[in-house]
């Protein structure tokens, strides 16, 4: 039971290669060598960071948009009370001063009249109420 060997190479496996055998390098070592290569994508991440948190941050472009918009609605309604305020300091300077304004007063508000008037108050008739 001999058998034949056949020398073509085909059924042989093929011949292991051998790697060169390479020295590890430190963890701190390939760390800075995996930021030295990837530097400028750190950097265009960071630019694009700082980017993205002065528009849409806390203190970013909109966020001091609407600030501004919060203090001019503010600041209308300030000058609205102030005019308000204003309107009421004449009232009282008026009332405290001006005798046909203190009779305007006691006529519309209290109905009241001088001596020997007589008052009569009618009510207006709205246009449904024909």
């Amino acid at each position: 039971m001999d058998h034949q060997v056949n020398n073509s190479g085909q059924d042989q496996p093929a011949p292991i290669e051998r790697q060169p055998i390479v020295e590890r390098q430190p963890f701190g070592e390939q760390l800075r060598a995996f930021f030295r290569r990837n530097a400028l994508w750190f950097l265009v991440l960071a630019l694009v960071w700082l980017l993205v948190q002065d528009i849409f941050g806390t203190h970013g472009v909109l966020a001091m948009h609407r600030s501004q918009l919060e203090r001019d609605k503010l600041q209308g309604e300030i000058q609205q009370i102030d005019n308000e305020n204003q309107k009421l300091q004449d009232n009282v300077r008026d009332l405290k001063s001006d005798p046909t304004t203190m009779e305007r007063l006691g006529r519309e508000e209290l109905g009241l009249g001088r001596k020997y008037e007589q008052i009569f108050k009618t009510e207006q008739k709205t246009a449904q109420s024909h």
